[in-house]
């Protein structure tokens, strides 16, 4: 058994178009998430405009938890197809069926047009991207670790948050574009649809990249083995449970970050601290950039000093920085407001640059887009999907406008308790013991 297994770790032919591949569906799926959060006002207007503004945006937001709601569902099928038959399968169907979800979500007429029909459709896109938001993580995660080399698989996994940011990056310029160059009439007449709509030939390209892939060397090397998992999903729960709840425990920790700085931050800026569409949609890009720069850095010092002191200086700095910057992101001043919304960028990134290679390290080959996708989906479902809802709901109630930031420090006890269970993980082996053992097999009789 020993060949597999050398020829899965030097095997490295493709490696840049295989990182490509892996962070483009990505890049595409998250463009299409941030621009319905940042679109959040305008189709509040659009699909509920017989409801007063907190009602709206509520309701607006309550579709965007119910896509989260599904995702596990699509992690099943997703993880499934992935352990069962291969990543770049997988990589291709979702990223397919997350454009039709968002083609459609852009051809929906108003409520004015079709009345009660419109936020049904919404419903129905949401759904769609859902589901296929439900294997994308998995699928990508699963395939950058599998062939990035192992002394540099923090930098190598960490493309997949950079595609991420590079989606919530383009999706805010394409906002800031939309208001800056078009009224508000204009934009509830039509304009709002040209952002979703763009995502149709930004995800032919994605899908002609990855068409163009091999599939994994450790992919390659069960195949050879004879391993291959016919039941991914079962056994997950069987034999990695314990690295599938801490999966989660992670995931939680780096989606509720997450969704706060990159989705739930600009609307709060307009509603609650006053800052215009524009000028919120630009301090969104500057967290972005910030974000991307320091992503790759972060899975470099994951290399170098392991996974879990950088996710320890990532929870201590969400613990203890949260209200500091969120007070001064209030005061008034737009200087104030550009240090506090890098200050919170710099700390996602810092999640984001590790997170991937930590959590696909802990569990085998045999089950790791399964228990990847399905963790990943539930903590999003759960928790992340939930916060933009949560926090507008607690303001409105408490008229605390520092609710976000108590959020982000329970995030961070989150991410610190769940960070002490794990082993140091740091170029670990992507092949376990149970990758190589065949399943079943009897042994041959002794002479």
């Amino acid at each position: 058994m020993a060949t597999p297994l050398a020829d899965a770790r030097t095997t490295q032919k493709g490696l840049r178009r295989s990182v490509v591949a892996g962070s483009i569906g990505v890049l595409v799926h998250w463009f299409d998430w941030a621009i319905y959060a940042y679109m959040a006002t305008t189709i509040a207007e659009i699909f509920f405009p017989n409801q007063d503004g907190t009602a709206s945006l509520l309701s607006v937001f309550a579709v965007f938890a119910i896509a989260f709601f599904v995702r596990p569902i699509g992690s099943v099928f997703f993880g499934h197809l992935g352990d069962r038959f291969g990543r770049k399968k997988t990589l291709s169907l979702v990223i397919v069926s997350m454009a039709a979800g968002t083609l459609l979500l852009g051809l929906i007429p108003s409520y004015e047009s079709i009345g009660i029909l419109a936020p049904v459709l919404l419903v129905v896109a949401r759904i769609i991207q859902g589901l296929a938001a439900g294997g994308e993580f998995g699928s990508a995660a699963a395939f950058l670790a599998e062939y990035s080399p192992p002394k540099r698989r923090g930098f190598g996994t960490s493309s997949i948050e950079v595609g991420s940011v590079l989606g919530f990056l383009l999706a805010s310029f394409v906002v800031w574009a939309l208001h800056t160059s078009m009224s508000q009439e204009a934009i509830l007449a039509g304009g709002w649809r040209i952002p979703f709509l763009l995502t149709v030939p930004l995800a032919l390209v994605g899908l002609y990249i990855r068409l163009k892939v091999e599939d994994t060397p450790e992919y390659r090397a069960l195949e050879e083995l004879h391993t291959v998992p016919t039941s991914p999903v079962t056994e997950v729960f069987r034999s990695n449970s314990k690295q599938f709840f801490q999966t989660i425990g992670i995931e939680t920790f780096m989606n509720c970050t997450f969704y706060v700085v990159l989705v739930y931050l600009i609307t709060y800026q307009e509603q609650i601290v006053g800052i215009h569409a524009d000028r919120a949609a630009l301090l969104s890009t500057v967290a972005s950039l910030v974000a991307i720069g320091l992503i790759p850095l972060s899975g470099i010092a994951s290399d170098r000093f392991g996974r879990k002191p950088v996710l320890f200086t990532a929870a201590g700095s969400l613990i203890c920085g949260a209200i500091p910057l969120f007070l001064l992101m209030r005061q008034g001043s737009d200087i104030a407001a550009f240090v506090a919304t890098g200050g919170l960028a710099a700390i996602l990134a810092i999640i984001l640059g590790t997170h991937s290679a930590t959590v696909a390290e802990l569990f085998p080959t045999r089950t790791r887009q399964s228990g990847l996708s399905m963790a990943y989906s539930i903590a999003g479902a759960f928790f992340a999907g939930t916060l933009p809802y949560i926090n507008t709901w607690l303001i409105s109630i408490t008229d605390d406008p520092m609710v976000p930031a108590y959020t982000l420090i329970v995030i961070g006890f989150i991410g610190l308790l769940t960070v002490m269970t794990i082993p140091e993980t740091q170029g670990s082996d992507l092949l376990h013991e149970s990758d190589l053992a065949i399943p079943n097999r009897t042994p041959a009789p002794v002479d």
